[in-house]
């Protein structure tokens, strides 16, 4: 229960500090990226990287691409959305709220099994064979974020109904509202057992990664960008240029994130 409802504690903090800093506070004159919370560390270094070259400020804002696009379609002042998955750029452009011209898929992503970095669990194929109930324990319960909404957990799923795993893994999930609560659970050893993008557990000391999910057993994880409908700009325009160009392809890698063709 202690997992459990530290996910939900964790996942409300994460969304009130993000709603807090994307919506609210965001000026008309500056340029305002909503992302992906997996994108978190690598997006911070590109923007970082723009200001120094251009002189000129990007805000971020992080949290599930579901509760991003669910603020966009409710009017967030947003130029720019990186998602974590198809479905919620697809729900986007549904809607005609994204410039599907600009729409651009430069990077992916794979999906691992993660301890805290001090327990004994080792390096596993994970497979069918996988015994996701000995990993957990008789209470332990499985971290990852809401497969019913939430990019990570659907792959997740996906991956865990394809290898057989899900009937096991069900009742035992803590339900995280991003892959970053996610991961905070098994860093705080909450949850001895998560499943989190290989970027995200690259990014933390505090996990260790004892397996990782073929890349057939789930839906190809890809990041979609676009910029807002109507939110073309020279600002907008030129930062999406640089952050879906060759100018941060390598700070991506350097996060763990592939290059798609």
């Amino acid at each position: 229960m202690l997992c459990l409802r530290a996910a939900i504690a964790g996942a409300a903090l994460t969304v009130a500090l993000s709603c807090g800093l994307s919506t609210g506070n965001a000026q008309s004159d500056e340029l305002t990226v909503l992302a992906a919370a997996s994108l978190t560390n690598a997006l911070e270094e590109v923007g970082a990287q723009y200001a120094a070259e251009t002189g000129k400020t990007v805000q971020f804002s992080f949290a599930s691409s579901s509760a991003l696009a669910k603020q966009i379609e409710a009017g967030a002042p947003a130029q720019i959305f990186a998602s974590s998955d198809q479905k919620w750029m697809d729900y986007l452009a549904g809607r005609n709220l994204i410039e599907v011209d600009t729409r651009v898929s430069p990077i992916g992503n794979s999906l691992v099994l993660i301890v805290p970095a001090d327990s004994a669990a080792g390096d596993i194929a994970v497979d069918a064979s996988t015994d996701l109930g000995a990993l957990l324990g008789a209470a332990g319960r499985l971290s990852v974020g809401d497969p019913d909404h939430v990019p990570a957990g659907i792959y997740a799923r996906e991956a865990l109904e394809s290898l057989g795993l899900w009937a096991t893994a069900e009742p035992r999930l803590a339900r995280a509202e991003d892959v970053r609560a996610a991961l905070v659970l098994v860093e705080r050893g909450e949850c001895p057992l998560g499943i989190v993008y290989a970027t995200d557990a690259t990014i933390s000391d505090k996990v260790r990664v004892i397996g990782t999910f073929p890349a057939g057993s789930h839906t190809p994880i890809t990041y979609p960008f676009a910029i807002l409908t109507g939110q073309n700009g020279e600002d907008a325009d030129a930062f999406f240029r640089y952050v879906t160009g060759p100018e941060s392809l390598e700070t991506f890698r350097k996060y763990g994130f592939s290059a798609n063709e």
